[in-house]
């Protein structure tokens, strides 16, 4: 992992198309713009991560729903 430290409207490029520029320093607070092509997706890492475990959950069967579904009469 690569630590830089910036101060306020101070950026970090990455490749030739991704800008991050540190907008403000409040307290424990840093405000961050980012530049980059409308292609890249950009989430918030808390976001990524919830996602992946909803979709954790929703990989899981219930065997006794399971049994009912595939239940033939």
């Amino acid at each position: 992992m690569l630590v830089l430290s910036r101060k306020t409207n101070e950026t970090i490029q990455i490749g030739d198309d991704i800008q991050l520029r540190i907008l403000e320093v409040k307290g424990d607070t840093v405000r961050i713009g980012i530049e980059a092509p409308k292609s890249v997706d950009i989430l918030r890492g808390e976001l990524v991560l919830s996602i992946s475990q909803s979709n954790a959950e929703a990989t899981i069967v219930d065997s006794n729903l399971f049994s009912k579904l595939t239940k033939k009469n």
